[in-house]
């Protein structure tokens, strides 16, 4: 087992597990610490794929951004009863038990099964293909016209909230 293969395979259970505290932790900032956890996880993952910008991406947004953004939200909540939160065993939660055990069991079948282990890859293709560099010259040559039209939508909807915003503000 080589170094890569072991670094993929320890971030992947910490990432699991890190999951499993997201979705199970009664504190609300736990779990979002948790989640935390699991976006470094992921951008670790990212790395060992060689897709670096992904991986630096995953940090500044998601990491970052947007984590911000669930801890303001928790701030605000104000959640002082959590036994109002906490419901008994329910219908939903025995199905979602049963459909995670159904996709656990199926993902230990494809590596089970997996008599080739990982595929081998190029490596100086590998690592040049998730640089910034490549991913800005195919953005701005191969994907010009989806780019342009992606932020001509973003635009038309910030324009959209803003005047929805002040009709109920007025």
């Amino acid at each position: 087992m080589t170094l890569e293969q072991l670094m993929f395979y320890g971030l992947g259970a910490v990432g699991i597990g890190s999951g499993l505290l997201v979705v199970t932790r009664r504190n609300p900032v736990m779990s979002a610490l948790s989640l935390v956890l699991n976006f470094f996880c992921l951008a670790g993952l990212y790395l060992t794929l060689n897709a670096q910008f992904i991986a630096v991406i995953q940090i500044i947004v998601y990491a970052g951004a947007i984590m911000v953004l669930f801890l303001f939200v928790i701030m605000l909540l104000n959640l002082r009863d959590e036994r109002a939160l906490s419901d008994r065993l329910s219908a939903r939660k025995i199905i979602g038990a049963g459909l995670a055990f159904g996709l656990l069991l199926q993902v230990l079948y494809i590596l089970m099964s997996a008599a080739d282990g990982f595929p081998q890859k190029d490596e100086a293709l590998a690592v040049s293909t998730g640089t910034v560099e490549v991913i800005g010259v195919q953005l701005f040559t191969t994907f010009l016209f989806p780019f342009e039209i992606t932020s001509l939508l973003l635009t038309a909807a910030i324009v959209g909230a803003v005047l929805l915003a002040k009709k109920k503000l007025d």
